[in-house]
């Protein structure tokens, strides 16, 4: 199998005046293509670090971190940048869509960044939308969806660029309860359609989506199992 991520050792120190605050100790993890991996743990356990070193967003101060064959431990911010657009597609819980900008608009940001003509940006940009089941809210600007359909839209714009991994943080943190199962079964058809999702989540119900739950705590691994009780969608359990 085909590793995506693989890490040896991270550590992330941060300081914060005199005091020396150790949010990373020693996190060595691999996850193979084709995985969906949660990751829990409470407040302060190092989960969000974690997740914002695998997503580029930032680097460790220790160890080392290859992204499907990229050493990138010590890129400078331009090359996280480029390894971000290209690798990487990001799902946040509020969204983060332009808000006087369409649906259609919205997902093709990304592609602006990776040289795609107008003409193109548009043709991916809607295959995305109607892959979410949107393709009829296109020119619909987020003030006139739904919660749901807002994230649909920023999964659209998550996966319009191919990347290696979808990278979910709390996805469905501020949905309603059947919202955030329509929204983990998509996760669940494109999961099955070969994408690799590792998700953050503080809900043990929406944890078991995944096939995958790494617990952590004290900024280190606690516990990194296989789900046995595998949610499919609402009420079925695999």
């Amino acid at each position: 199998m085909q590793k995506i991520i693989e890490t040896s050792d991270i550590s992330k120190v941060y300081k914060m005046g005199s005091e020396v605050i150790q949010a990373l100790k020693s996190i060595s993890i691999t996850v193979d293509k084709g995985d969906y991996v949660a990751f829990m743990g409470p407040s302060g356990s190092g989960k969000s670090t974690l997740m914002n070193i695998i997503g580029c967003l930032d680097t460790p101060s220790g160890g080392k971190y290859i992204l499907n064959n990229h050493d990138v431990s010590d890129l400078t911010e331009n090359e996280l940048a480029e390894i971000r657009n290209k690798e990487i597609g990001f799902v946040f819980q509020t969204f983060n869509l332009l808000p006087r900008s369409s649906s259609l608009e919205n997902v093709a940001l990304p592609l602006i960044y990776a040289g795609y003509s107008r003409s193109e940006r548009e043709e991916k940009a809607l295959r995305a939308l109607e892959n979410v089941g949107l393709g009829t809210r296109a020119h619909h600007k987020p003030n006139e969806l739904s919660g749901g359909q807002r994230q649909r839209v920023a999964i659209a714009r998550a996966l319009v660029n191919n990347p290696s991994i979808i990278l979910a943080d709390e996805p469905t943190g501020n949905l309603d309860t059947k919202t955030s199962y329509d929204i983990m079964h998509l996760f669940h058809e494109l999961h099955q359609a070969g994408n690799t999702i590792i998700m953050v989540t503080h809900e043990d119900d929406i944890a078991h989506y995944a096939h995958r739950i790494i617990r952590m705590r004290d900024g280190l691994v606690e516990t990194d199992v296989r789900n046995e009780n595998i949610t499919i969608s609402e009420g079925s359990v695999h």
